[in-house]
């Protein structure tokens, strides 16, 4: 059998493109491309796209579909330099926790229409 061996895509929709752009620039830097109403970024071999929705309604991970987006770092150093980075920006975040259930550090906050984001310590 033959299993996909990364995720090519991602799309995300969004209540305001402009502000997910700024938000995300902070996060992963410029991004590789920009439409009117929509912003792509990668992510390793991943590509996210964020596109303006007519109806965006409110998110809330609780409920079927996307909880969470975990973004992966490798060492703690480079976790601490990203919570740098976010109070830099002025961008809410959690600091450095524990995940109770793999004992990794991570960092979590929410993007402006409040979807969750991490970043997730897992070392090479």
């Amino acid at each position: 059998m033959t299993y996909p061996q990364f995720v090519d895509h991602l799309v995300f929709l969004v209540s305001d493109v402009t502000a997910t752009e700024r938000f995300y620039s902070n996060l992963l830097g410029p991004p590789s491309h920009r439409t009117e109403n929509s912003v792509m970024y990668t992510a390793g071999d991943t590509r996210l796209f964020f596109v303006d929705t007519d109806n965006p309604g409110a998110y809330d991970k609780e409920k079927i579909g996307l909880n969470h987006l975990a973004f992966g770092v490798r060492s703690l150093d480079e976790l601490h330099e990203i919570k740098l980075q976010l109070e830099e920006a002025g961008i809410a975040n959690s600091g450095i926790k524990v995940d109770h259930y793999g004992l990794k550090e991570f960092i979590w906050l929410d993007d402006p229409d409040g979807m969750r984001i991490e970043f997730y310590l897992r070392p090479s």
